[in-house]
């Protein structure tokens, strides 16, 4: 893993979230590489991180064996099409992290004896703590599957989905899951504040508890079920909340609301792939 050179096209958060997480890990900074029409952006990355940059794309392409494509899924095509022929000679991994745009379209606009990794990830790899589904074409070897797995498991959790369209159902869950967990956070605070608790005292309690029961639920071996009933003494305090819960229709909210993620996420797929 160490000898290999990787290049990411977009310097965004996520590109820097994995480059620090590959140095953190022992990835030498001079073996990364980084291409960016922004070069601020760049100069920042270089900077803070010591690795290689490059206005050129194809410059980038030339030095690395894996590409990761960090841009935005709208500017992903114009910038596949304008590498291709040099993709086509170099044949290195690709890997990319662009939402919503698919390997057969990737395929399309690469080449189609390209190794492509499609990776899901999610905004706390930016700290670090990401989970990250990946899914590989027919062309991907397994070393190749291992150096992918490897990149993406510097920001976090990072494991294979069988089916490719597994990938809309990791976005309803993973990918967007924070947003619910901080949305769950917001009317606690609301709750808490009028209760009469200062909001650093409601914020503060709220978040470590949150973490607290993430780290429970990372070291158990016990359903999320379990847990719960683990915390949930029979006429008590916990009871009488979790039954006000399921009375207002919790289970079927949530359901509802992760379909409509992941049929969002299929409809996006299919509007960005718009040739």
């Amino acid at each position: 893993m160490k000898t290999k050179k990787i290049g990411f096209i977009g310097g965004g958060n996520m590109a820097s979230s994995l480059i620090s997480g590959l140095i953190a890990s022992g990835h030498p900074a001079r073996q990364i590489w980084a291409a960016d029409i922004d070069k601020e952006k760049l100069d920042a990355l270089a900077d803070k991180s010591g690795i290689n940059i490059s206005r050129s794309n194809e410059q980038l392409l030339e030095a690395i064996d894996v590409l990761v494509l960090a841009v935005k899924p709208q500017a992903l095509r114009a910038v596949a099409l304008s590498i291709a022929s040099v993709l086509e000679r170099k044949q290195p991994l690709v890997v990319s992290i662009a939402a919503g745009i698919s390997q057969a379209s990737l395929a399309r606009w690469l080449g189609d004896q390209v190794a492509i990794v499609r990776c899901m990830p999610n905004t706390p790899a930016l700290v670090l703590t990401g989970a990250t589904a990946l899914h590989s074409n027919a062309n991907v070897s397994g070393e190749q599957r291992d150096l992918a797995e490897n990149i993406m498991r510097a920001v976090g959790l990072a494991l294979w989905v069988e089916r490719e369209s597994d990938l809309d159902a990791v976005t309803a869950i993973s990918g967007s899951g924070p947003a619910y967990f901080f949305l769950l956070m917001e009317a606690m605070e609301k709750s808490a504040l009028d209760f009469g608790l200062d909001r650093q005292t409601a914020r503060l309690l709220i978040q470590q508890t949150a973490l607290g029961a993430a780290k429970i639920a990372l070291e158990s071996s016990e359903s999320p079920e379990q847990l719960r009933n683990r915390v949930t003494s029979p006429g008590g305090t916990t009871q009488c909340a979790i039954e006000t819960f399921l009375e207002g229709g919790f289970y079927n909210l949530v359901a509802n609301a992760l379909h409509a993620a992941r049929e969002r996420s299929i409809e996006m797929s299919k509007e960005l792939e718009q040739d």
